[in-house]
């Protein structure tokens, strides 16, 4: 992944500097002490696929220069500071780190931003829908975002939108297989949810809206920690 640091710390921008020279995953490009300066590197041929990012900076605010950006590379927010921690996740950035960053919370930040760099170049294989047959052979086009949740039914499986059920007869880990990984996550051996209709996640259940109700979907012990690394919490 090409990559840019923008931060108006000398310091923190070597330690930054240092912890990319260790990662095989990551090419720096360019490293500047503000928004104004690194307007020059989108000049170039090169992509700029990750950007580190500070929030206080002299002139131009992190944020002010995100809203400037006519593309949408990943962030990851490196501050001293946790207030702009939820106003920078709508930005939907990668990850917030606070300072001083240690080198295990950096690779765990990269290993989020990999992981995205990697669904964005296999979603391209991925077509926008998926087509169900329904017990009389007509074929249903559902397009991903209107699925909400897939659940297991015995040698079945549902799939869920907001006023629809089809049911197939297919295993939860072909139609796993068959959905794209960047939108649908399984959290239990009998669900798949789609991330971008999750509202809200309560202990051991995940909410979904359906229409004026809500639906809990049960999150499997084995499950719970490959989930929440992909979701994007404000953690140090």
């Amino acid at each position: 992944m090409n990559c840019i640091i923008i931060d108006d710390d000398h310091l923190s921008r070597t330690i930054i500097e240092n912890f990319i020279d260790k990662t095989d995953s990551l090419n720096l490009i360019g490293s500047f002490e503000s928004p104004l300066d690194s307007f020059q590197i989108f000049d170039k041929e090169e992509s700029v696929d990750l950007i580190f990012l500070d929030v206080e900076m002299p002139e131009m605010s992190g944020l002010e220069f995100l809203n400037t950006l006519d593309f949408s590379p990943m962030i990851i927010i490196v501050s001293g500071e946790e207030k702009y921690a939820l106003e920078s996740y709508e930005y939907d950035v990668v990850d917030y780190l606070l300072k001083p960053i240690s080198l295990p919370r950096f690779y765990k930040s990269i290993s989020k931003a990999q992981k995205l760099f990697q669904d964005k170049e296999n979603i391209s294989n991925y077509p926008e829908e998926i087509f169900i047959k329904k017990k009389n052979s007509t074929l249903v086009k559902l397009k991903y975002d209107d699925i909400l949740w897939v659940e297991a039914l015995e040698n079945y499986v549902t799939i869920n939108t907001a006023t629809d059920k089809f049911t197939i007869h297919f295993t939860m880990k072909a139609i796993e297989n068959k959905l794209p990984v960047s939108a649908f996550k399984r959290v239990h051996r009998s669900y798949i949810v789609n991330i971008k209709q999750i509202s809200e996640i309560e202990d051991s259940n995940i909410l979904l809206k359906v229409g004026n109700k809500t639906k809990a979907i049960p999150i499997g012990k084995s499950y719970k920690d490959n989930l929440m690394d992909d979701l994007n919490l404000i953690s140090k």
